[in-house]
């Protein structure tokens, strides 16, 4: 009964916090901050955007260095080492190849009882068996609208949802950037970028109606699965997308996917979120990186990015709450959210600095390199913008509608 409360709470709050994110996207108020983006502000936000990350990927693999970290390796060797092979099965299918053998190689252990007499920590780290997944999964299962009750409506939960919402906006524009770049795409116009944060809340509402406890996000994974295989086809994600509702339906198959050992991965996340991390470095190419101005706001905004959010992290760890700790329930929780997102502080940092530092300057605005995202609008204006065309392997030569 508590569950089904407490899943009722949080159904009303994602189905608030949609509503903002659709107010923000469709009226425009995204296409403002779109305008006033460069590529100086977007270095911190799309790098953080996968550093932010980094406590998913190597220390979980260390949960279980026998299975991660073969994964990893074999990852990069067939996405990176391969391509000299002429053979581009290995390094499009390089996910696909490491998951498949190492999964094999964890089922073979787990069956040999290599885990038998270890910690109940290595064990739900290690086992492919753990927790009776397959066994307890349902065969079909159809997902229906208010399936846990009639939602609940609080205005504390919402605000704190709302926060939530910012913060998957802000790192969701993040992952938009580094899609675009990777995709072998223009800059992001801004009117694009504000429909697709409206459609994020589209979805969001969508998560609130079926209770899926979670809203929806840009998934940053995918961004760096593009600078991994090189293909940007939208053919591909509408692909992945019926296999994600296969599996949702038909629990079985699911649960065999989530059996997959943890370590494996994060193994996945620490080259995935690189690349993603990787995107935003790059952007430095269009900034005066000789500017004083350019390096203070970068650096600032990167060290702080990750300074402010370990503390806020360590603070509540520590104490059971955040520093800022008020009577208001949910304006801690809402301080506590923004400011524990690395990529939500860099931005804020970030932008503010290139809005209002030597701004009167016009040499030091160029700094900001905005006046290279206008000329990239068209491929030809610049050879820097076709620089994705010349990786190997890469299907867009292929599919000319992307």
């Amino acid at each position: 009964m508590r569950f089904k409360q407490s899943m009722r709470a949080i159904q009303g709050a994602v189905i608030v916090a949609s509503f903002f994110q659709m107010i923000l996207g469709f009226l425009g108020f995204v296409r403002i901050f779109g305008r006033f983006l460069s590529p100086l502000s977007a270095v911190p936000l799309v790098t953080l955007t996968g550093l932010g990350f980094f406590v998913f990927g190597f220390p979980q693999l260390a949960n279980c260095v026998e299975v991660g970290l073969p994964a990893l390796i074999i990852l990069v060797f067939l996405s990176q080492y391969t391509m000299k092979l002429k053979l581009p099965i290995f390094h499009r299918f390089a996910v696909l190849f490491s998951v498949a053998i190492v999964w094999v190689y964890a089922e073979i252990l787990t069956a040999a009882g290599a885990y038998d007499k270890r910690s109940p920590i290595t064990q739900r780290s290690c086992r492919t068996d753990r927790s009776g997944l397959v066994s307890s999964a349902r065969w079909i299962r159809v997902p229906y609208p208010f399936q846990w009750g009639r939602p609940d409506f609080n205005a504390g939960d919402a605000f704190s949802m709302m926060a939530a919402a910012f913060v998957a906006i802000v790192e969701s524009t993040g992952t938009f950037i580094a899609a675009s770049r990777y995709g072998s795409a223009t800059p992001l116009p801004p009117s694009v970028l504000s429909r697709g944060i409206g459609w994020q809340g589209i979805n969001t509402f969508l998560d609130g109606i079926f209770g899926t406890l979670t809203g929806s996000t840009a998934s940053v994974e995918n961004a760096g699965l593009l600078g991994l295989t090189h293909i940007g086809s939208r053919r591909v994600i509408q692909i992945s997308a019926g296999f994600m509702l296969f599996f949702s339906v038909l629990g079985k198959f699911g649960a065999v996917l989530a059996s997959i050992p943890l370590p494996i991965v994060a193994a996945l996340f620490c080259v995935l979120y690189a690349y993603v991390a990787s995107a935003g470095l790059g952007l430095l190419q269009f900034c005066n990186l000789n500017s004083y101005r350019s390096k203070f706001i970068v650096g600032f905004a990167l060290f702080m990015g990750l300074s402010v959010p370990q503390y806020f992290n360590e603070y509540l760890a520590t104490s059971g709450h955040g520093p800022v700790h008020t009577g208001s329930t949910w304006f801690n929780n809402i301080v506590q959210v923004i400011f524990s997102s690395p990529a939500t502080v860099a931005i804020i940092i970030a932008f503010f600095l290139d809005l209002t530092v030597s701004r009167q300057h016009s040499a030091t605005r160029r700094d900001s390199g905005r006046h290279w995202w206008a000329k990239f609008r068209n491929f030809d204006s610049d050879t820097r913008s076709e620089e994705f065309y010349s990786l190997p392997y890469n299907l867009n030569r292929h599919f000319p509608s992307v």
